[in-house]
C-alpha cells in the first residue's frame, strides 16, 4: 500500500550517470508530498557514464541504500513481491530516453496484474535544446513527465497533443538543483568562472580555443582568479562522453597563475563566483536564479549543436573579447521567468503541482491504470523492438533469454571483467576513436 502524506514515503530512483542521479535523487525530495518522510533507494544503471564514487561524493546527495543493477536485474527488485525488496511509493526514472522507454515497457509487464503500483515520475536534468520530439515520445507513459519551465511544458504538451498522445501527464516544475544565496557584490578576488561541458564544443580545436580564451582573460585581468570549473576527471564519465578533456589539453599549456582547474559541487563553485561563463552548460541557470552575472559565448556561433541557441533573447549572449573589455550581461527578465529560473521567490512553490499530482495519483481508489506508453510493437515495429533489446528486453518487455541473474551478485571473475570492459570501453572512446576520427580527417 503506498504511504500516506504524513508517513515514510518509499521513493527509488533509477539513474544512469552522475548528472541524472543529481536531479532524480532531488526531484524525488522537492516532490514528495508536504509533511511526508522520505526513504531513498538509489540504482544505478550499469553502462558508459555509470558515476564512481568520486562522483556520487561530488553531486553531494545521499541515499538509504544506493547499488548498481542492470535494467533487468532493476526489473526483478520492482516486481511484485520480490524477494528481499520493498515496495516503492514512488519511482523516478532519471535516464535517457530509450532507457526510460525500455523499463516503462518492463515495468509494464511486470506489474500485469498487480493491484497496486508506484507512480512513475520522469522527465529532463537540464535545457532541452535537441531531440525534442524523439526524448519526449520515448518518456511517455510515465505518470508524470516534467518540464522544468514553463516553456517547456507548453513544448512538451505540443508534442504530444501533435502526435494523438495523451498529454495529461506533463507537469510543469522547475530545476531541483537551483538554491543557494543570492549574488550580493564583487568578492576578493574578483572570479570569474569557466564552467566546461563533456561534449559541447566536441573538438580539439574549438575546445583549444576556448582554453586559450581562458588563458588570455586570466593575463589580461591578473587581480582576477580565473577558475577552469570541470565536471570530472580523467576515465570518468558524465551523462555526455568527453574525448577531449580539458585537463590533457591544459598540460600543455602555460598557465598564468591565477587560473586554476577546479573540481567539487557547483554549487559551492558559485557561493565564490563575479561572472560564469559557458557555451551552455545547465551552470547558467543555476547562476541566474542566483542573481551571479552570467555569459553565454557566442565566439564559435550562436548553434543548435552548441546548445546555446537556447539563450538567444536571455542577454546573456557575448564573446570573450567583450568580456575581456569589461562587459557585464544583464538578464532579460521576461525570459529567465520562461525558463524556471525563480528569482521573484517563487521558487519554493515550484513544484506544489506535482506533489499534490502525486498524492492524488497515491491515493487513487482500486490504484493506478496500467503504463500506457506511446511507443508499442503495434505502433512502431521498426523501432521500439531495437530499443528493448539493448537492455536485454524482447517486444513484449520480458527479458531475454541470458539476460543477467538478478538473484544473485557478481563473483570476482566477472567483477573483474567487468571492470576491464569498461576501461577498455572508456580507453576506446577517449584515445582510440579520437586517432582514427583525425586518421579519417587526412
Amino acid at each position: 500500500m503506498p504511504a500516506s502524506a504524513t508517513k515514510t514515503l518509499r521513493v527509488a530512483v533509477l539513474a544512469d550517470s552522475d548528472t541524472r542521479w543529481k536531479w532524480g535523487a532531488l526531484t524525488a525530495q522537492r516532490v514528495a508530498p508536504a509533511g511526508a518522510g522520505i526513504r531513498l533507494d538509489g540504482y544505478l544503471l550499469r553502462g558508459r557514464a555509470t558515476p564512481t564514487a568520486r562522483q556520487l561524493t561530488e553531486v553531494g546527495v545521499r541515499a538509504d541504500s544506493l547499488r548498481e543493477v542492470t535494467a533487468v536485474e532493476f526489473l526483478r527488485a520492482m516486481a511484485p513481491g520480490a524477494a528481499g525488496e520493498e515496495p516503492c511509493d514512488v519511482l523516478v526514472l532519471a535516464l535517457v530516453g530509450g532507457g526510460v522507454q525500455a523499463v516503462l515497457h518492463g515495468l509494464k509487464r511486470a506489474w500485469q496484474g498487480a493491484g497496486r503500483r508506484p507512480v512513475v515520475v520522469t522527465g529532463y536534468v537540464g535545457v532541452v535544446y535537441e531531440k525534442l520530439a524523439d526524448g519526449l515520445l520515448l518518456r511517455h507513459g510515465a505518470d508524470l513527465v516534467l518540464a522544468n519551465s514553463r516553456q517547456d511544458a507548453e513544448r512538451f504538451r505540443a508534442v504530444y497533443e501533435g502526435v494523438g498522445a495523451d498529454a495529461s501527464a506533463v507537469t510543469e516544475v522547475a530545476l531541483p538543483f537551483l538554491g543557494g544565496a543570492a549574488y550580493t557584490g564583487a568578492h576578493d578576488p574578483y572570479t570569474v568562472v569557466f564552467a566546461a561541458q563533456p561534449s559541447v564544443p566536441e573538438s580539439r580545436r574549438d575546445r583549444a580555443y576556448l582554453l586559450e580564451r581562458l588563458i588570455r582573460h586570466a593575463r589580461l585581468h591578473p587581480g582576477r582568479e580565473v577558475l577552469l570549473k570541470l565536471r570530472s576527471r580523467p576515465g570518468e564519465h558524465t551523462t555526455h562522453i568527453e574525448e577531449v578533456p580539458y585537463q590533457k589539453l591544459a598540460q600543455r599549456a602555460a598557465l598564468p597563475p591565477n587560473l586554476r582547474l577546479v573540481y567539487g559541487h557547483m554549487g559551492e563553485v558559485l557561493d565564490r563566483t563575479d561572472l560564469l561563463v559557458t557555451v551552455s552548460s545547465t551552470a547558467a541557470l543555476e547562476a541566474l536564479h542566483r542573481r551571479i552575472p552570467t555569459v553565454v559565448l557566442t565566439d564559435l556561433g550562436v548553434r543548435e549543436t552548441l546548445g546555446n541557441h537556447h539563450f538567444t533573447g536571455s542577454g546573456c549572449l557575448a564573446s570573450w573579447d567583450q568580456l575581456d573589455a569589461g562587459h557585464r550581461p544583464v538578464p532579460e527578465e521576461d525570459w529567465v521567468a520562461r525558463q524556471g529560473v525563480a528569482t521573484g521567490g517563487s521558487y519554493a512553490t515550484a513544484f506544489d503541482t506535482a506533489r499534490e499530482r502525486i498524492g492524488e495519483l497515491l491515493r487513487a481508489p482500486g490504484g493506478l491504470p496500467a503504463l500506457d506508453p506511446y511507443y508499442t510493437p503495434g505502433t512502431a515495429p521498426g523501432y521500439l523492438p531495437g530499443l528493448l533489446a539493448r537492455h536485454h528486453l524482447g517486444p513484449d518487455g520480458a527479458p531475454l533469454p541470458g539476460a543477467p541473474a538478478a538473484d544473485r551478485g557478481p563473483g570476482p571473475v566477472r567483477q573483474i571483467v567487468r571492470r576491464a570492459a569498461r576501461g577498455a570501453y572508456r580507453h576506446g572512446v577517449q584515445r582510440v576513436a579520437p586517432v582514427i576520427r583525425r586518421m579519417g580527417e587526412l
